[in-house]
């Protein structure tokens, strides 16, 4: 099971990353029934996925990946910017989250503007890391 667990978070991200998806396409559209679902749904695969990582890192912990060259760079670069921003993505996320429940629309819009394209951000760069570290670059 623990082999697994990098795999079962990577797809959980790529849930997030389909829901997120979604939901923006939802709510461009207009739909005001749909797109709450999806992003609540997207919010709740997220949930699953920081308890999925919690969880591997503590079974394996971190290792640094391999290579001294600029995919090395590219890589380290980004995992930097995925760490900040992820940190700071779910109280943020909360926030719209409030925002919706107590029907202050405008509000949510205008914050939803800065937050959206962060999360997005987090769930790509997610997947990225995650194919680096299990497919461009293994470790054995």
């Amino acid at each position: 099971m623990e082999a697994m667990l990098p795999h079962i978070n990577g797809f959980l991200n790529a849930v997030v990353l389909f829901l997120l998806t979604w939901g923006y396409l939802a709510i461009r559209r207009d739909d005001r029934i749909l797109h709450p679902r999806v992003m609540l749904s997207a919010l709740a695969v997220g949930a699953l996925f920081v308890a999925g990582y919690a969880t591997q890192t503590i079974l394996k912990g971190h290792s640094r990946f391999p290579g001294d060259d600029w995919v090395r760079s590219f890589f380290v670069i980004m995992l930097t910017t995925h760490t900040v921003l992820a940190v700071i993505t779910p109280p943020l996320v909360l926030v719209l989250v409030v925002l919706a429940l107590k029907q202050q629309f405008e509000r949510h819009r205008r914050l939803a503007r800065f937050v959206f394209p962060i999360w997005y951000y987090v769930a790509v760069t997610g997947l990225l890391i995650y194919w680096m570290n299990n497919y461009l670059r293994p470790q054995s």
